[in-house]
């Protein structure tokens, strides 16, 4: 039988494939925005050597780049890899807990959002550190429990439609579960054999029209997309109306959205 480790890990790679260009155009906006805060903690500069894992589009290896670093980038998705080295980023695919790099490879390493969509967070760290120099800095952001009024509207307008999640969405081994808090995230990092861990909280209202939200979730991205795209198509009108309906909260004065979101920011030394 499978595990609940396996199938969370399946569940996420059929997730994100061929999914890079739709994430693109919807969240990946929204997960840009700790980047800057991200490079800050993991300490790179000019000259740094750093890994970035879980890539994406390459947002923040493009980023590390602008900051005179030499980049390396990861990710699971080999769409996303495409996309990545299409913005010039020396990328590859790459599965968390197994990298295909060296001990002690980098000076820095860094996981926008990685964290969420890995069944062995704490072996996922170990391996970090194993590529992590003697000193090297690690950071990464997770998204926090609770306090996410506008990732939650998207939930909220499901839930209102009478929609029933799919008995196939990733759900995390309660054994590697922890607790979506700075201290949890600092446990974690601690966990993995990280030194000087400690985690804080980042807040930010994203903006975005409601067709780019929307879209992302018709998409099929991340669960909440899994959840929308899974519907009998009558629902899916039905959570589009709730959606529109539950939207009117957070409509600003130009039609546009403004989305109340809560990342953590974990950091720590191997």
């Amino acid at each position: 039988m499978i595990s609940a480790t396996e199938a969370f890990d399946a569940a996420e790679r059929k997730m994100w494939d061929g999914r890079a260009e739709a994430y693109a155009a919807s969240f990946a906006r929204l997960c840009a925005h700790p980047v800057e805060a991200l490079l800050d903690a993991a300490g790179v500069a000019e000259g740094t050597y750093v890994l970035d894992t879980g890539t994406g589009t390459g947002t923040a290896a493009v980023a590390a780049r602008a900051r005179g670093a030499r980049v390396r980038a990861v990710d699971a998705d080999a769409g996303m890899v495409a996309a990545a080295r299409e913005r010039g980023i020396d990328a590859q695919v790459a599965i968390l807990p197994e990298l295909p790099f060296p001990d002690g490879e980098f000076d820095a390493v860094v996981g926008n959002f990685v964290l969420n969509h890995v069944g062995r967070p704490r072996a996922a760290l170990t391996e970090l550190r194993r590529v992590l120099r003697p000193g090297g800095r690690l950071a990464v952001t997770l998204w926090a429990g609770g306090g996410k009024a506008g990732m939650e509207l998207l939930g909220r307008a499901c839930e209102a439609a009478g929609s029933v999640p799919p008995a196939y969405l990733p759900r995390l081994d309660p054994a590697e579960d922890f607790a979506r808090t700075p201290e949890g995230l600092a446990g974690l990092l601690a966990d993995g054999g990280f030194t000087a861990a400690e985690g804080t909280t980042l807040g930010w209202e994203h903006r975005a029209t409601a067709e780019e939200w929307w879209g992302g979730a018709a998409a099929g991205i991340a669960t909440i997309g899994l959840i929308v795209t899974s519907q009998a198509p009558e629902t899916v009108v039905r959570i589009r109306q709730e959606y529109d309906r539950l939207s009117a909260e957070f409509t600003d004065g130009d039609g546009g959205l403004r989305l109340p979101h809560v990342a953590l920011l974990g950091r720590g030394t191997a």
